[in-house]
C-alpha cells in the first residue's frame, strides 16, 4: 500500500484537504492528532515530557498544550528534543494503523514532513500552500491565539519555497471548489 505524505504550513488547510481525500474513500492518518493522544495516554512518553519540560507540561492529568507550545516554539533545542520523544512513537503507531487499512494508498498528514525527512518514507508527497496572510487569518479565526504566536509557529516550519521542490504535488488552497478539483486530479493520478 502506498503512503502519500500530506503537509503544509500552519493555516494552509492541510486538514481541509485531508477531509477531501477522505471523502474520496482514502484512509487518512492525522499525525498531530495521534501524537496528542499518545502524549496523553502513553506513560513512558508522559514521563519523558515531564523530565524535559517540567511538571507544568500536564494540568489535571491532560497535556498542557499552551504551556508546551509556548516553551518549544521559543526554544528550538527543546522542540527538537520533544520531537525526538514523540515522532518515533507516532511512526510506530502509524505503521500499526496502516496495516489495518484497505485501498491503493493512505494519506499521512504531517505538519513538518520535509523538515523531519518524513517524505523519504512516502511514495508521493502533497504540499498544501496558501498566502501567508490568509493562513494567519485562518489560524486566528480557528484558535485562541495571537498573530505573534502564529508567526512563531510558522517560523519553526520551512518556507513553501524550500518545500515546493521536494513535493510531488502542490495544492494551492485558496478557493474550496478549486481545491476539490486539484484533490480529485491528484487522486486519479495516484490511482491510475
Amino acid at each position: 500500500m502506498k503512503v502519500v505524505g500530506l503537509t503544509g504550513g500552519i493555516g494552509s488547510g492541510k486538514s481541509t484537504i485531508a477531509k477531501m481525500f477522505n471523502n474520496l474513500g482514502v484512509a487518512v492518518y492525522i499525525a498531530d492528532d495521534e501524537a496528542k493522544k499518545l502524549m496523553n495516554t502513553d506513560e513512558r512518553i508522559r514521563t519523558q515530557i515531564i523530565s524535559l519540560l517540567g511538571e507544568d507540561s500536564y494540568r489535571d492529568g491532560e497535556l498542557n498544550r499552551p504551556f508546551i507550545a509556548d516553551v518549544v516554539f521559543n526554544d528550538k533545542s527543546k522542540l527538537n528534543k520533544l520531537n525526538a520523544i514523540v515522532h518515533p512513537a507516532v511512526g510506530n503507531h502509524f505503521e500499526a494503523w496502516k496495516s489495518k487499512q484497505i485501498g491503493e494508498y493512505v494519506i499521512k498528514e504531517v505538519a513538518i514532513l520535509f523538515e523531519n525527512e518524513g517524505h523519504k518514507q512516502c511514495d508521493h508527497t502533497i504540499l498544501v500552500v496558501a498566502p501567508l496572510e490568509l493562513r494567519i487569518s485562518r489560524v486566528l479565526n480557528r484558535d485562541k491565539t495571537s498573530r505573534e504566536q502564529v508567526l512563531s509557529r510558522a517560523n519553526n516550519q520551512w518556507d513553501d519555497d524550500q518545500k515546493i521542490p521536494l513535493a510531488d504535488f502542490v495544492i494551492h488552497n485558496i478557493d474550496m471548489q478549486d481545491s476539490e478539483k486539484q484533490v480529485y486530479k491528484i487522486h486519479k493520478e495516484i490511482t491510475s
